[in-house]
């Protein structure tokens, strides 16, 4: 199973004011709106929320009253510090002031119109032991089949990736049949293409260029492009870790499940 986008739904009184405490304070952009609905999104890897009325048609009738209990909407953020100082200076209701655990997590939460709990979490980066050899930061990547995706028009294997012990980039390689043809999409970060075998045709911003093996292709961010392989091609990729993929006339963003 590949998950392209993962949503929330959230039951509340007033979902006017959950809209515009998310889009105030955390960046959310309505997508979908009627009465007793929204739909927010992001232009990050953060997940889509959707806010339903309480007592709305639109769910079972055993729902329709019910609203989440306990329930902890957490966001993973760099700079907490800053978000916390931004975020009291919009007078933004933080309930619990930030604090560091003993197992790393540093956090704070607020607390929305609706009761909904925010948290915003940022992770202590481990010490290192003094005097400790360096080459034990060390990471050896092999190639597995449980990282490999395939697509209609290609063939994904995840090589460096958060997941595998990067901490900034992601690698993989990509291979694709004579005649191959990948959709239209943009992607928020930069890429860097080293074509290995073959030759691919990429077309980006209006321009296409042919690469050749043993040469090299830049990409830059959130330019549409399209990559077809004249001939059997493969491919090397790198990029940073955190990027977006974004397909024109579709809403939202995908993360790219070979990187992650």
């Amino acid at each position: 199973m590949n998950v392209s986008t993962s949503t929330l739904s959230l039951t509340v009184a007033d979902v006017d004011t959950s809209r515009d405490f998310l889009c105030t304070h955390l960046g959310y952009q309505v997508a979908m709106a009627d009465d007793g609905f929204a739909s927010l999104t992001r232009e990050d890897a953060a997940l889509d929320i959707v806010l339903l009325r309480r007592g709305t048609e639109v769910l079972p009738e055993e729902q329709r009253d019910q609203e989440a209990g306990g329930l902890i909407l957490a966001f993973t953020v760099t700079d907490l510090d800053a978000e916390e100082e931004r975020l009291r200076a919009a007078g933004a209701p933080i309930t619990m002031p930030l604090r560091e655990e003993p197992w790393g997590e540093r956090l704070f939460q607020l607390t929305d119109p609706n009761g909904v709990i925010v948290q915003l979490v940022e992770w202590a980066a481990p010490e290192q032991p003094a005097g400790g050899d360096e080459n034990t930061a060390i990471s050896v990547i092999t190639p597995s089949a449980d990282h490999v995706t395939v697509s209609p028009n290609a063939t994904m294997s995840g090589l460096a990736a958060p997941s595998r012990g990067s901490a900034e980039l992601s690698t993989w390689t990509v291979t694709m049949d004579a005649g191959a043809t990948g959709p239209e999409h943009s992607i928020s970060r930069e890429q860097v293409w080293t074509v290995t075998a073959g030759a691919l045709e990429v077309t980006c911003g209006g321009r296409t260029e042919k690469v050749l093996a043993g040469q090299t292709l830049i990409l830059p961010p959130d330019l549409v492009r399209r990559i077809h392989a004249p001939e059997q091609a493969k491919a090397h990729v790198a990029m940073r870790s955190d990027a977006v993929a974004s397909v024109p006339g579709t809403e939202g963003t995908r993360e790219l499940p070979w990187a992650q």
